[in-house]
């Protein structure tokens, strides 16, 4: 069961998931005819802030309260579904997809597996779009009453399911995946600023199902995970979700892109950041880990541009060079002699003969 994420100071981390969580958590214990005074002890949640509408909790806190109430209930859906999901139950379906090829494959066995476990939600994933555009989207069908316990029993199961396949799939490919949207089927809560730390991202609540949003390419991504990996995760696997990733396997990718379609804008490192938001810092940081740089980056998509251009046009090199972000022919020519061999003027020739 996921605890949502916050930011963690040196010292103090600050308390931003809602008590709102804790109480979903603490009304499951008398499902099972249990009492839930253990663990909200061992998280350190006293009973008068339990009852504070606009109380928060630390995501260490929650860690430990829905940790503890899964094993003592042995029920890792805390009561959100018709059937026990028994201690463990999420760990197996990570194993399941640990052999899959690449993210997509594993995610779609996820999606499966999870209903062969409890068939009161339906879960999907779809890319639509084309090419660079291209957008998966992993929707939860409500096949059953979630809200039998409550409105906020449902919309903690809701996002608990998304938390945990985006916290996973970002473990899977050992990368962030930045979030393009996420919608959920109920009124935004009072806590609603805690969602866009949940879900980073475009926010839509009174939507017609649950479901997040991100760049389909992150599909073909391989899984960088073994079953070493896995079971050291599975020790602590609740932080899985708390702590967002640094690490974005697909921002050269993402670079290349912004270089080809804003060419102005992505001019300077700081106008390119600005396409991604992040910082420059953390751009080149980011590249550097990948074994790229943005100036070999640039030059790639400079070179492809110029070799388009003279293969699908007739425009004087002059032309071509300053399409290709280019400030004299005389540079241009030195450039493309170092990247292809030969001068522009003979590439052409080759490639139109």
């Amino acid at each position: 069961m996921p605890a949502p994420p916050t930011h963690q100071t040196a010292n103090r981390p600050p308390a931003a998931t809602p008590v709102a969580f804790a109480r979903v958590i603490a009304a499951a214990y008398p499902l099972y005819d249990q009492n839930p005074a253990n663990a909200l002890k061992l998280a350190q949640i006293t009973p008068v802030k339990l009852q504070q509408p606009e109380a928060r909790i630390t995501a260490r806190q929650m860690e430990v309260l829905s940790g503890t109430a899964m094993q003592e209930l042995d029920d890792e859906a805390l009561g959100a579904f018709g059937r026990r999901l028994p201690w463990g139950s999420y760990g197996m379906l990570a194993r399941a997809s640990l052999s899959a090829p690449d993210l997509g494959v594993a995610l779609k066995r996820w999606c499966r597996h999870h209903g062969l476990l409890a068939d009161d939600i339906r879960l999907r994933l779809v890319s639509t779009g084309q090419d660079d555009n291209k957008v998966a989207t992993i929707t939860i069908e409500e096949r059953s009453d979630l809200g039998r316990h409550g409105q906020s029993a449902r919309a903690f199961c809701l996002v608990h399911v998304l938390r945990n396949i985006h916290g996973l799939a970002c473990w899977y490919i050992d990368s962030r995946i930045p979030l393009q949207g996420a919608r959920f089927p109920f009124a935004a809560p009072a806590h609603a600023d805690a969602y866009a730390l949940m879900f980073p991202g475009p926010l839509q609540f009174d939507a017609a199902q649950a479901s997040i949003r991100f760049d389909a390419r992150y599909l073909a991504l391989p899984l960088r995970r073994d079953e070493k990996s896995l079971t050291q995760m599975l020790q602590r696997a609740l932080p899985l979700t708390v702590l967002q990733y640094r690490r974005d396997r697909l921002l050269v990718q993402q670079v290349r892109q912004a270089l080809a379609a804003y060419p102005e804008q992505a001019h300077r490192a700081d106008g390119i950041a600005a396409l991604l938001n992040i910082s420059a810092r953390t751009l080149h940081r980011q590249l550097k880990e990948e074994g790229a740089s943005l100036q070999a980056l640039k030059d790639e998509v400079r070179f492809e541009r110029a070799r388009d251009l003279l293969n699908r046009s007739d425009k004087p090199v002059k032309q071509v060079a300053a399409a290709a972000g280019f400030r004299n022919e005389k540079s241009f020519i030195r450039a493309f002699r170092q990247w292809s061999g030969v001068p522009p003027t003979e590439f052409r020739a080759r490639h139109h003969t």
